[in-house]
């Protein structure tokens, strides 16, 4: 088998059993197209199977430096930081190691030598959540730019689910009418990343909202996609983001007023309003813990609040002043 068709087989593996997004797979399909059409210039022909497994540590290197030193040379109207460059090597480097791991998986194909590659270092990226006031309009607000009152509904449920219960976009949208079958005892079944199943508890408004929109569902058989767009097909994330877009531009909020936001929203006001990490990593879906940690560095005030709070040395401690390399901030 050649490289490209295991290639083409991950990546219909990536989407089917572990669930990944169109986003991620159509990521994943350009940094592997680019390392092959390197390797084939590179050992003078596609490699196969076989040849995959011998690769060494330096032909992996050569093509990474390859690919540096092409983004450098590309002209582009963005400004690319030396962090975007870092981050787009980490990708690469992250499809590579994935694409590897199933070779092992599937052909038996054992070459360690992409895990001996060393990461770049790449500054963590902080959730960037919509205030509560923003938050707990946009459901309603966005739903009355709908052009028609079907919509309408159907919109207010589905940001209402996302903010409501911290689903990601693909999770909700990917949702059929059977999987509303608990809803009515406030449970709703979702399957995440990684085909990681979770239970998530539903608010009395959402399940409001869910039931409003299963009343008016043009077709809302057991396996009816439960979010439908216009032709009656499973609503498209594209049309979910342009919806929220319209809303943000009205309202004059900034371009991370995404779908994704809602979600880190719901993390971040559970921790606000003193939810432990550990049930927040639950209702995420996060399998690690450290994934969820990041909210608890994008809020200082708050963990320096829990901190004086919460531990018997801080009775009585003044406000504490914590600096973030520009300025000093009073916490």
């Amino acid at each position: 088998m050649k490289a490209g068709e295991a290639v083409e087989t991950w990546l219909e593996w990536m989407a089917r059993e572990r669930r990944s997004s169109m986003r991620t797979v159509a990521a994943y399909r350009h940094d592997l197209g680019l390392a092959l059409g390197f390797l084939t210039d590179h050992l003078g022909g596609e490699p196969d199977l076989a040849a995959l497994g011998k690769l060494k540590v330096a032909d992996l290197r050569a093509w990474l430096a390859h690919e540096t030193a092409r983004t450098e040379q590309k002209p582009t109207r963005r400004v690319v930081t030396t962090d975007g460059r870092a981050r787009s090597r980490a990708r690469r480097l992250s499809a590579l190691r994935s694409f590897f791991r199933y070779l092992a998986e599937r052909y038996g194909i054992e070459n360690p030598a992409p895990q001996l590659l060393a990461a770049p270092k790449t500054r963590k990226r902080l959730p960037r959540p919509l205030s509560r006031e923003d938050a707990l309009k946009a459901p309603e607000d966005i739903a009355a730019l709908s052009h028609t009152t079907e919509g309408a509904v159907r919109d207010e449920a589905l940001f209402m689910l996302l903010y409501g219960a911290g689903l990601r976009i693909g999770e909700a949208l990917d949702l059929d009418c059977r999987d509303l079958g608990g809803a009515g005892d406030g449970l709703l079944r979702i399957v995440g990343k990684g085909g990681r199943e979770r239970i998530v508890p539903l608010l009395p408004a959402v399940v409001t909202a869910l039931e409003a929109w299963r009343r008016v569902h043009p077709a809302p058989s057991p396996d009816a996609p439960l979010f439908t767009g216009v032709r009656g097909g499973r609503l498209q994330a594209p049309v979910a983001r342009r919806a929220m877009q319209t809303w943000r531009e009205q309202a004059g909020l900034s371009s991370s007023a995404t779908p994704h936001a809602l979600r880190h929203s719901f993390a971040t006001h559970m921790l606000e309003g003193g939810a432990d990490l550990r049930s927040i990593q639950e209702l995420l879906g996060h399998a690690s813990l450290s994934t969820t940690q990041v909210y608890t560095l994008a809020d200082e005030r708050h963990l320096l609040s829990v901190w004086r709070s919460a531990h018997p040395m801080a009775g009585g401690m003044p406000e504490a002043t914590v600096t973030d390399g520009k300025a000093g901030k009073k916490i």
